[in-house]
């Protein structure tokens, strides 16, 4: 089954549900399918200063590289929210280009990736997108403000009527009825206006360790027993910001992408099971094609139906 219009399909009785209420499948750190294994190194902080040295620039890419399809093709997979974590290279000859990253710098800039969102929102007019753009790493003091008001500028340019008003309380027959299908959310307060939404709050494991990611997360999710905004439940695992975390980057035969696969299977069983006891919204994880993860998200929304 193809998961690319799954919103269009829901049934009648979810099209006046919030947005906030429903099961939707999201992508964490969406764009480290694009990480250039020749840019500088950006975390952990500790390896900055030996971004000469490619062998180590290379582990970081395997380890970094949390999604192995590209944008379009993850929205044709199904998934509707992207973790977007933008990035200001330093010495960049242009005043106001922009990356992504995670460890490393992508290869693609910021501007290219939203006109190909947009590309894709505007033949799907029936799938509501929700992007949320937090970190803004290089975001130096003096050119801060200069960049935030580009980049939201080109935001609204290149989106237009599509965006949600986040005074809304959108659902699915709204958005329809306004021709409206974008969400963008925007991690920092001083830029936010009408159609730009508030940071999303992102629970997460923060181990690699996968019981101890479902204890978590079981317990952050009972703070959302009533929720009136959108919040993540992320499923992917976070590798240590100390020395332990040489027992994982020192598998020369391993990957990040491999151990995920490995404990998603997992994942989504207690996703399956804590759905019964606490409301989920966006569920995000990495390897997003894989396992069915699209399709158990999804399928989420079928048992709230036959629940009413």
């Amino acid at each position: 089954m193809s998961y690319s219009d799954w919103m269009s399909q829901l049934p009648a009785k979810l099209h006046t549900t919030p947005l906030y209420k429903l099961a939707i499948p999201g992508s964490h750190d969406s764009m480290s399918y694009d990480l250039d294994v020749n840019s500088r190194i950006i975390e952990p902080n500790g390896l900055k200063r030996f971004s000469r040295i490619y062998c180590l620039r290379k582990i970081v890419h395997t380890w970094a590289s949390t999604q192995e399809v590209s944008i379009t093709e993850q929205l044709n997979a199904g998934v509707r929210y992207f973790d977007l974590r933008i990035a200001r290279k330093p010495k960049d000859t242009d005043p106001t280009r922009l990356y992504f990253h995670h460890g490393l710098y992508t290869q693609t800039d910021v501007e290219t990736v939203l006109r190909e969102i947009n590309v894709w929102a505007e033949s799907h007019p029936k799938e509501i997108l929700i992007l949320s753009l937090s970190h803004f790493e290089g975001f130096d003091q003096t050119i801060s403000a200069q960049l935030h008001s580009h980049l939201i500028r080109f935001i609204t340019n290149l989106f237009g009527a599509k965006l949600i008003l986040n005074t809304d309380t959108p659902t699915l027959k709204t958005c329809w009825n306004q021709g409206k299908n974008i969400i963008v959310s925007y991690d920092h307060l001083a830029f936010h206006q009408p159609l730009i939404w508030r940071k999303i709050k992102y629970y997460y494991g923060n181990s690699m360790d996968r019981a101890k990611i479902i204890a978590k997360l079981s317990q952050d999710l009972e703070k959302e027993k009533s929720p009136h905004y959108f919040f993540v439940c992320g499923l992917n695992p976070t590798l240590p910001h100390n020395s332990s975390i040489l027992k994982y980057v020192l598998r020369f035969c391993d990957n990040f992408t491999n151990v995920v696969r490995r404990g998603l299977p997992k994942m989504l069983r207690w996703v399956q099971q804590q759905y019964d006891k606490t409301p989920m919204n966006i569920i995000a994880s990495d390897v997003v094609t894989r396992n069915d993860f699209v399709a158990t998200v999804v399928k989420l929304n079928l048992k709230s139906v036959k629940g009413r």
